[in-house]
Order: C-alpha cells, then structure tokens, then sequence
C-alpha cells in the first residue's frame, strides 16, 4: 500500500490538525510512478549527498535516504517538520531543516539538490544555486509545466529565464507529470527538469556586462531587437546595427531569436 496516497496523506495531515497552504504553493508529491522518476534522473548513489527543497510530507525524501549517503530536507513551514519527523524517524542519514532556502547558506561540495517547487521559487532558487560559490552537480526538480518548458526553450521561443539559466547550465525537460501526481491537486500540470552546470564557460565572460545586455534586449520582447538595445544600452541607433550585424543579427530580430552564443558573441564584441 502506498503510505503516501492521497487518502494517508490526507489522514497524517489530520492527524497533526494542519492543512496544505495555498500561499506556499503546497501541492505534495503522492504519485510513485512520478517519486519514481524522480529517483531515476537524479540517478543517486551511496556516496551523494542530496538537499532536497520542500521535502513536504517525505514521500520523495525516503526514496533519496534508501540511496544516498546523506540527505538535508529543508522546508519553510514550520508545521511540516513534525509530520517530517514522523514519516523519516527511520533513517538517520536525513537532516530535517526549518528555514527559507533563499536565506539558507550551505558549505556542502559534490551535492545534487532535488525538489519539488512551487511557481514563486523556481527561478529565484535555480538562479542562487547556479550562482553560488558551489554549484550543484545536478538539479532535479519539479516545476510548474509552463516554467520549465521556458526554462528549457529554444529559438525562438528562448525568454530571459531560458538565457538566464543556459548561460550557466544544459537544462532538459525529463517527464510530464499530471496535475493528479499531486495532493491538493494544482490547476496545471508539472514537468521534471534536470539542470547540468556548465562551470567553464563562466569565466570566460563578463557576467555583469552579459546580464546587462540580455536584459537590454529582452526590455520590450515584441519589439525590434534594434530598438531595445540602443535604447536600453544608451547607445546610437547607428552603432547598435553595426554591432548587430557584424556579429549575424539582424536588427529587426527579436530576442526570442537569439540563442546563447548570440548572446555570449554579443558580450564578448561590446566596445561601446
């Protein structure tokens, strides 16, 4: 029997008098085939250590903890974590943590972080970790349909969360997941994302100055590429064309258009 169907889900919530909160973007994991592969992209061994975001009931952390050296299970609602204790007391390789993980910093190396995320954390939590002194190894994480498959787009469907997350990583949409995967049961479906870094192609850029000009380019995304980046970037109209055009842009391009070597190409000719 599934401890974690949607009916024992329900009952170990009664039991601790607490209900999911809509505000935290609590939907809970209670489909197996879904923790299934999960596990399976994640591809965990004895020697990882996994952080696992919003942990929620602790059906996907007890399939991490049967695989891993260590998991550290980190939730912001503090009511969880009783529920937490309850379901996890039988693994002590599990390190159950109260707190925000946008506040949290972690001195770990060769971590794999796994979660399931609400719509308003995705992005900023991909973003910190890409970005943090440490990367993660992987991501494997459960998102809102629509935002990983922007995160994951290509021309010319690219925005500037998909540049913001390829600039530091090969992200790859690994499976759909139907919104009855979940109890509450959210109004969209989800998808599994994996996130591979790419740390050499890091340094070799300027990170500010390429910020800068994506962010420039994607000012008004129906618009002319032109038209945003002189504008944007303050510079003649004249020049910005030249620049374009010497790299193989065309000016009336929008930047749903441009991949990440345009963009890196860009940064790397800017002489304004």
């Amino acid at each position: 029997m599934n401890q974690f169907s949607e009916r024992n889900t329900k009952n170990l919530f009664k039991k601790h008098k607490i209900q999911p909160l809509k505000r935290l973007g609590q939907n809970f994991l209670i489909d197996k085939a879904a923790i299934k592969k999960i596990i399976e992209a994640a591809d965990i061994n004895s020697s990882d250590v996994v952080l696992e975001i919003g942990p929620g009931s602790g059906a996907l952390t007890q399939e991490l903890a049967k695989k891993a050296k260590k998991v550290i299970a980190i939730d912001k609602d503090y009511k969880m974590i009783d529920i937490l204790k309850e379901t996890l007391k039988d693994f002590n390789n599990v390190e159950i943590i109260q707190g925000d993980i946008l506040k949290k910093s972690f001195r770990i190396k060769n971590y794999k972080i796994v979660g399931n995320l609400p719509f308003y954390l995705s992005a900023p939590v991909i973003r910190q970790f890409l970005e943090s002194y440490s990367p993660p190894k992987e991501m494997i994480l459960v998102v809102q349909k629509e935002v990983g498959q922007r995160i994951c787009a290509n021309p010319p469907k690219m925005s500037i969360l998909a540049v913001s997350v390829q600039f530091y990583s090969r992200p790859e949409i690994i499976s759909y997941l139907s919104k009855r995967s979940f109890w509450p049961s959210p109004k969209v479906d989800s998808v599994i994302i994996k996130i591979s870094p790419e740390i050499p192609r890091t340094p070799k850029i300027n990170r500010d100055l390429f910020f800068k000009i994506v962010k420039a380019g994607f000012s008004q995304p129906r618009k002319q590429l032109i038209n945003n980046i002189y504008r944007g970037l303050k510079i003649d109209k004249e020049s910005a064309e030249k620049w374009l055009l010497e790299n193989k842009i065309q000016p009336s391009q929008r930047a749903e258009t441009l991949n990440i070597e345009d963009w890196l190409n860009l940064t790397r000719s800017f002489f304004f």
